[in-house]
């Protein structure tokens, strides 16, 4: 029955790896990564290793994809802030 959980955990992990690759949308792959990390932590619990498990959940799972949304967010808002003083510097060339 474990092998069986086991295996179907890896066939998700697997294949939330792939379309993390494979998302167009940035923020959508990130969470993607971050559910392949989650299931790696339901597997180390399977496997007996609750400690590993607690770990891979709040790190990998958690905090990274805490960490990697932020970042995601702070390079949209240097990209909105570089646009406007784009515009900003082309009008007064312009006038």
């Amino acid at each position: 029955m474990s092998m069986t959980i086991l295996i179907v955990m890896g066939v998700l992990m697997l294949s939330g790896g792939i379309a993390a690759l494979y998302i167009k949308d940035t923020v959508s792959a990130i969470v993607a990564a971050g559910v392949v990390s989650l299931l790696a932590s339901v597997i180390f619990l399977i496997v007996g290793a609750p400690d590993v498990a607690m770990t891979e959940a709040a790190i990998g799972s958690a905090l990274t994809t805490v960490v990697f949304l932020f970042a995601w967010s702070r390079i949209k808002e240097a990209e909105k802030e570089k646009d406007t003083l784009e515009s900003d510097s082309a009008e007064e060339g312009g006038e």
